[in-house]
């Protein structure tokens, strides 16, 4: 399964501090049982939450985790955290999250069914299993930077900003 979480800051001014502090809550997030991996993106896409955090789940039973639920959560970060951008679901559809590495984008596309290619991009669809239900179907696709092509608006393009954190990486 896949745990997506979307967010945004109300100031800005704090975007480095944030950064920072979310760097160390992948690596706390990728040693609780059953989470294996642990990654950031950010996008400057219009319309589009800016932050992207995605984490690879073993299933649903870790958000009844007492060490999860002991850690999760934005902490200190949560009244700065933009309600219009805060989106988080679980996906059904995969086992893992994808390596997206540094010279690669994660592009990302809400649709009400699942949809194959956009843009000539063959999309990965997972299925909305949980939390909060924003989309009921999310594709996704994993590019090199360099062969972006011209995307709709429709689409959100996001870049990594973290290493992926695994539990043998912390």
């Amino acid at each position: 399964m896949i745990f997506i979480s979307q967010s945004g800051l109300t100031d800005n001014t704090r975007a480095a501090d944030w950064d920072r502090w979310y760097v160390e809550h992948l690596r706390i997030m990728a040693g609780v049982p059953g989470i294996s991996s642990a990654q950031r993106f950010k996008t400057a896409t219009p319309g589009f939450p800016p932050s992207l955090a995605m984490y690879s789940f073993a299933s649903a039973d870790i958000f009844k985790d007492p060490y999860y639920l002991s850690i999760r959560g934005m902490g200190e970060w949560q009244a700065l955290v933009d309600r219009q951008y805060y989106k988080r679901n679980l996906f059904e559809g995969l086992d893992h999250a994808p390596l997206v590495a540094d010279d690669a984008r994660l592009l990302i596309a809400d649709r009400e069914r699942a949809g194959g290619a956009i843009a000539g991009v063959q999309f990965v669809w997972l299925k909305c299993a949980g939390i909060d239900y924003s989309t009921p179907y999310r594709g996704i696709a994993v590019i090199a930077a360099a062969r972006l092509p011209a995307l709709d608006t429709t689409l959100a393009v996001y870049r990594p900003v973290s290493p992926r954190m695994t539990p043998a990486a912390r």
